[in-house]
Formats: C-alpha cells, sequence, structure tokens
C-alpha cells in the first residue's frame, strides 16, 4: 500500500525512513539469495559420467566446477554464469563476485548471514567483509564471522570494516605477514610534470612507520613556516615544509655516504680547484653542498639529535595475553590493525617511552567546566570516539560534552559536573545538533548513553554499539533511580544509572 509522504506527520516520515531503509536491505538479501540458488543448483560436477576423451574436451573448452567463493563453498559450474549475468542486467565479472560474497556468507560467514535476513545490516558491508576475508582458511574465518555478527547491526559501517580487519589479521597473522611483506615490494616515490601554475604533484607509497615519521616532521616544519608565511593555510604550510626536504635531502646524502665523518670545516673564501674530481675530495662535496662540516658533526650527537626530533604520541590498544604469548593483534590508533612483528618495526630505531597504566575505573571529577586533559584521555578510552548514535569517528580531535548539561553557577555544595560520570566525545557537528537541536542525552554508566531525538525516537549507546530502545524505557532511565532492566530482543540488558548530576 502506497502512503502519501506530503500527508505524513514527522512521526510518520521517521518510521517510514526506518521501514524503507529495512525494506531495501531485505530486497538487497533476496537479490543475493537468488545468484545463491542458481549455484545450489549447478553445483554437480559437469565431468561426472563422462569418459575421459569427454573430460579432457571439456576442460579445454571450460565446461568444469569452479570455486569461485573461499575455502569451504561449494563450487559451481562455470557455464552456468553467463545466463545468470544476463538475467540479472549485469556484467559476468560482478555476477561472479556477487555469487562468491553469498556463497561465502552462507558457508563460511553463517552467524552474519543470519543478521543479514533481519533486515537490520548493510548487505554491502557484508559482502566486503566477505571479500577481504576469502583468504582465511575454512576452520579460521570463524574469528571474523563471530565478531562481525555481533557488531554489523549496532556498529557504524567504518566501525565495523575496522573491526572485522583486525579479526582478519587475528585468524591467521602468518597470512597478514605475507601479504604485508608483499606490499612493501609496491612502494614507490613518483614526482609529476610541472604544471602550468608551477606546481607538481608527488605522490608516494611507504611504510606505516616511515609514513609517521614524515608526518610528524612535515607537522613540525610546518609549524615554523607560520612564523615565514603567516598568510598561508595549514595545507599550504604542509606543502612548503614537504618542499623543503629536497634541499634537505642533500645534508642527507652526506650522512648516508659517511662524508660527514671526513670533511673538515670549510673556508667560505676559498672557492677550490674547478678542475678536482670532487670524489676524491670529501672537502669539495662539503664546499658544493654548503654544509659546514662542523653542523655535520652537530647532527651526528645521539643527544642532539633526539632534541630536535618531533615528539608523537601512539596510542597502542593489545590484550594482555598477546603481551604474554607474542601471539594477537594490536591496535594502533592512526594505523589499524597490526601483529607484534609489525608493531616492532613501527616503533624501530625510536626512543619509546611508555606512559602508566590508566585505571579506567576510577573517578575524575573537576569543577570546572572545562575537560582537563587527563579525563579526555580516560573518556576517550572508555567510548572509543564519538558518542552520537551510529556515529563513525575514532578521532581524539572532538569536543568533549557534558551530556547533562553543565549549571553555571551552582551552588558550591553541589556535586561536580564535569568528570567521568557526564562526558562524552562528540564531534563539532554532532556537538552543535545536540546543544541547540532538541536532542536530549544522559551518561547511565561508564562509556553507556541514552539518547532521545526532537521527534521521540530514542537509543543507547554503548561498547555493542547503537541500539533502540522502548521509549517507556527511555523516560524511566532518564527520570528513575539505579537498575532498570531493559528487555531487548537478543538478550536482557541491565543498565546502571549514575544519578549524579
Amino acid at each position: 500500500m502506497s502512503i502519501d509522504l506530503r500527508e505524513a506527520t514527522p512521526a510518520g516520515l521517521l518510521a517510514q525512513a526506518h521501514d524503507a531503509a529495512r525494506a531495501r536491505r531485505l530486497a538487497e538479501v533476496a537479490d543475493l539469495e537468488v545468484p545463491a540458488q542458481w549455484a545450489a543448483i549447478h553445483d554437480t560436477d559437469p565431468l561426472e559420467g563422462l569418459s575421459p576423451h569427454e573430460q579432457d574436451h571439456a576442460r579445454r573448452i571450460g565446461k568444469v566446477l569452479r570455486q569461485v567463493g573461499g575455502p569451504g563453498t561449494p563450487g559451481v559450474q562455470d557455464f552456468c554464469l553467463g545466463e545468470i549475468a544476463i538475467a540479472r542486467g549485469a556484467g559476468q565479472t560482478a555476477t561472479r563476485h556477487t555469487m562468491a560474497d553469498v556463497l561465502d556468507l552462507i558457508h563460511r560467514l553463517p552467524l552474519t548471514w543470519a543478521v543479514l535476513q533481519t533486515g537490520d545490516a548493510e548487505p554491502w558491508v557484508a559482502c566486503k567483509i566477505a571479500t577481504l576475508s576469502r583468504h582465511l582458511p575454512a576452520d579460521r574465518v570463524w574469528v571474523v564471522d563471530q565478531a562481525v555478527a555481533r557488531a554489523i547491526a549496532h556498529e557504524s559501517v567504518w566501525r565495523t570494516l575496522d573491526l572485522a580487519r583486525a579479526k582478519i589479521v587475528e585468524a591467521d597473522p602468518a597470512a597478514h605477514e605475507q601479504t604485508r611483506e608483499q606490499a612493501e615490494q609496491t612502494r614507490f616515490a613518483t614526482v609529476g610534470q610541472s604544471e602550468d601554475d608551477g606546481t607538481r604533484m608527488v605522490v608516494a607509497k611507504v611504510s606505516a612507520a616511515d609514513g609517521a615519521g614524515l608526518e610528524a616532521m612535515i607537522e613540525a616544519i610546518a609549524a615554523h613556516v607560520l612564523t615565514t608565511h603567516p598568510d598561508t593555510t595549514l595545507d599550504e604550510r604542509r606543502s612548503i615544509a614537504l618542499g623543503y626536504f629536497g634541499r634537505l635531502g642533500q645534508l642527507l646524502l652526506l650522512l648516508l655516504t659517511g662524508l660527514a665523518t671526513t670533511t673538515p670545516p670549510t673556508d667560505p673564501t676559498d672557492p677550490g680547484d674547478p678542475t678536482e674530481d670532487p670524489g676524491e675530495n670529501p672537502g669539495e662535496v662539503a664546499r658544493a653542498f654548503a654544509i659546514p662540516a662542523e653542523v655535520l658533526q652537530l647532527l651526528r650527537d645521539p643527544a642532539i639529535a633526539s632534541r630536535i626530533a618531533p615528539q608523537a604520541v601512539l596510542y597502542v590498544h593489545l590484550h594482555e595475553t598477546t603481551l604474554l604469548t607474542g601471539e594477537g593483534v594490536a591496535r594502533v590508533e592512526g594505523f589499524g590493525a597490526m601483529t607484534l612483528s609489525q608493531l616492532q618495526v613501527l616503533l624501530a630505531g625510536h626512543r619509546v617511552v611508555v606512559q602508566p597504566v590508566i585505571d579506567l575505573s576510577d573517578r575524575v571529577r573537576t569543577t570546572a567546566y572545562e575537560h582537563p586533559e587527563t579525563l579526555k584521555e580516560r573518556v576517550h578510552l572508555v567510548t572509543g570516539g564519538d558518542y552520537w548514535p551510529y556515529a563513525t569517528s575514532t578521532a581524539r580531535t572532538v569536543d568533549y560534552d557534558h551530556p547533562t548539561p553543565y549549571r553555571p553557577g551552582a551552588p558550591p555544595d553541589d556535586p561536580p559536573q564535569t568528570g567521568t560520570h557526564n562526558s562524552g566525545p562528540l564531534g563539532r557537528r554532532h556537538h552543535r545538533w545536540k546543544t541547540h537541536a532538541g536532542y536530549l542525552a544522559r551518561q547511565c554508566g561508564a562509556g553507556r548513553y541514552l539518547w532521545q531525538t526532537p521527534h521521540g525516537l530514542t537509543y543507547l549507546v554503548d561498547h555493542r554499539g547503537t541500539r533502540t530502545i522502548d521509549p517507556d524505557h527511555a523516560r524511566q532511565m532518564f527520570h528513575a533511580g539505579d537498575g532498570i532492566e531493559l528487555s531487548f530482543p537478543e538478550q536482557p540488558l541491565t543498565v546502571e544509572i549514575d544519578l549524579d548530576p
């Protein structure tokens, strides 16, 4: 039955948006089920029952059974792909990829496939995860399936994909190491042709460790560029900073060739002998590059080098069993999931200072409106990023919000209003909407937040993602005491309410 949206109320439009999204997902699942069933009726070996001569002929023309999906999926007759591709109005390659994805979901990722059939998750995300995990052995892909099935309906797309990539590494670290080694061989650096506006494009693929060092150095130099180019944007200053590396490369070349150990101090008034071969006289090389040997000697001093090196803070998340056994996955903010051997490569050659472990069960409170850095650190580690429903960002460059609004001029004997009990990271736009657009939020435990939209939609955001909750339960949570028990289709959830303002 069609609905005239022009006559719908705001609440009706929101309900229609929810229902339409679910109907679209179910339609996409139905679209996937067709090639899956087509594969099921074409999974017999076409060589079966043929004479040896007929089998040879069939193999030559490609009339064989092929495994389009990952290990553990049934084979499919190669000749059947053409007709189903035509019926779907798609190319053979695209159809083959679709069939591979759905066969992987049904036979290798059954828990994730079951979630898709409820209409609560995006099929294209599950198909992408099927593609990413296709190389995993059949007896290891369950690691990915279990984690993704718990998250795909409640987390944002990008957080789900990040989780899947981490679990893929965890499922088969050896394969990941091999992939990483192959990727190392694809590194490159290219400088494009000069444009009419006097610029050139520089494109490079480097190791994660080199990229981190390059990024830190560009940021450090760009900060100094501001003093000489005050009217430039940040992107312009970063470009200028990168351009400096071409000139500093002369110094690097001297250091790499070892000439810095033999170059004597130079006399700037002595032009030298232009007929002399610079390769026979290191002093001439230094004069050619105009880099005094005493400067080179200073740069060779480790104490000085460490003092001028840019400082960087690296956030590494790993389980204690990973440290004890040496097996497992570390999640490095800004880099993603990696094995311990990758982490060692990332940290190699750097002075590492390990900060004290933070006990996240401790409560930090302050009477001020502003969030101190110690509080921001704890809140981010608990929430993992923006606490807006279905938010994607895990960045630390966010606003820190008071879910229960701060009351300026509150009596001195009031409990502190700023602390781990009343703090959550929000992106700038989400913060503005929450403050001015009629949204209500309430923190109800560590890393657990209740939301109500302007038209009464209610959600709970916690470590398991975002879930819709019954509006009556939400009202109880906003106004009632501790221990409100909420019943979900998956399992009951007891929410602890923190009534401290």
